[in-house]
């Protein structure tokens, strides 16, 4: 089985996605892992690599290419990244949602960074992430078309979210 776990920062999706590896024994692979395993090859650290990402947009096109190709080639896997579900095929696409108040509120917490730096910090990267996801893309961050299911994290943990998705996996 293949799933995509996607959301916007603080909605607990790597939290979710270890969790379902775990207890459904499938590998996980987040585009962070993907992310970092491009810097590697290229010898950069994550800050310079980042850097050499925000003027190359062909380093977010291989991220996607590199996940989609890891869902054709695995049998059973979960990609985790906010894109996951538009570039592969799978059994199963999950956006996991917060209001934007709790979504800062964990950020914070999982940082140490003041609630209001957060809140900026956030406004100015999903600006930029839904204007460069448009203009590389063509995708519309608020089309949620591409899900089969969303879930509200806002009203269950991280267990319980990874419980409703695994209930969703066993009538597929």
């Amino acid at each position: 089985m293949i799933l995509t776990i996607g959301g916007l920062a603080g909605t607990g999706t790597t939290t979710v996605a270890r969790i379902l590896s775990e207890r459904l024994g499938i590998p996980c692979v987040s585009a962070g892992d993907v992310f970092r395993q491009m810097a590697a090859e290229k010898n950069m650290d994550l800050l310079e690599f980042s850097k050499l990402a925000e003027e190359n947009p062909e380093i977010d096109i291989e991220i996607d290419r590199r996940q989609a190709r890891l869902a054709d080639e695995n049998e059973d896997l979960i990609l985790e990244g906010r894109l996951s579900a538009h570039f592969t095929r799978a059994d199963l696409k999950v956006l996991l949602i917060a209001p934007f108040d709790v979504r800062a509120q964990r950020i914070s917490v999982r940082e140490s960074k003041d609630i209001e730096t957060v809140k900026e910090e956030i406004r100015i990267r999903e600006e930029s992430e839904a204007q460069r996801y448009l203009e590389i893309h063509g995708i519309d961050v608020d089309d949620l078309d591409v899900y089969d299911i969303v879930i509200n994290t806002s009203h269950f943990d991280a267990d319980r979210v990874a419980e409703i998705i695994i209930k969703v996996t066993e009538v597929i």
